[in-house]
């Protein structure tokens, strides 16, 4: 990307519980200083009204820019416009399958396969379980189309003392797998851990 454009991240969000992953993706980028593009499928509307009391005018306005998921004709839609890659936070299984398939229904799958196309990072924050055969499989052929499947699992090692601060853990380390480092998330060996750098081989010896 040109040196005068913010960097860009495509971000889908599916009908899938965890919409709040979505939405904290879009408020890290904003502090990142990233510019953010948005496709929320027709699913994602109904489960905002379910999970939060937001409208989905609110969830867009967090957003630098935000399309409608019929809109197969807009730029995010094309391989030459630049971006950092694409986060889908939650992705469903559906948007899953139809980006696993080439089969492509919607702005945010079309998105999400220009992504692979264009060998940029593809990271799928995927809610679902248990998983059968079928979806195992999916995830196994999205691995080698070259997609990161990066379910928020919780990291207890990080001590969070709210649902708030499982939520950002989550969504920062996703967004390391786009280069970007995100304030909240706390870090083994440097916010919490074993602190001090490496052992030396003569500390080692004194074992």
């Amino acid at each position: 990307m040109a040196k005068t454009e913010r960097p860009r991240l495509v971000v889908g969000v599916s009908g899938a519980s965890g919409i709040v992953y979505g939405l904290r993706v879009l408020d890290a980028a904003r502090e990142l200083g990233v510019e953010t593009h948005l496709v929320m499928s027709r699913a994602a509307a109904l489960t905002l009204a379910q999970e939060t009391a937001l409208s989905l005018a609110d969830a867009q306005a967090r957003a630098d820019v935000a399309y409608r998921p019929g809109d197969v004709g807009a730029s995010i839609a094309s391989g030459s416009f630049r971006t950092l890659g694409m986060i889908v936070a939650p992705c469903s299984v559906r948007t899953m399958s139809e980006v696993a398939t080439g089969v492509t229904a919607s702005l945010l799958t079309r998105a999400a396969d220009v992504t692979l196309k264009e060998r940029r990072p593809l990271v799928l924050m995927v809610r679902e379980s248990p998983l059968h055969l079928g979806h195992l499989r999916t995830m196994a052929k999205l691995a080698q189309m070259g997609a990161v499947i990066a379910p928020p699992m919780p990291a207890f090692y990080a001590k969070p003392q709210s649902l708030e601060e499982m939520v950002d853990q989550s969504v920062g380390r996703a967004l390391d797998l786009f280069g970007l480092a995100w304030r909240p998330v706390k870090r083994w060996g440097e916010d919490i851990g074993p602190l001090g750098g490496p052992v030396t081989p003569d500390a080692a010896a004194g074992e």
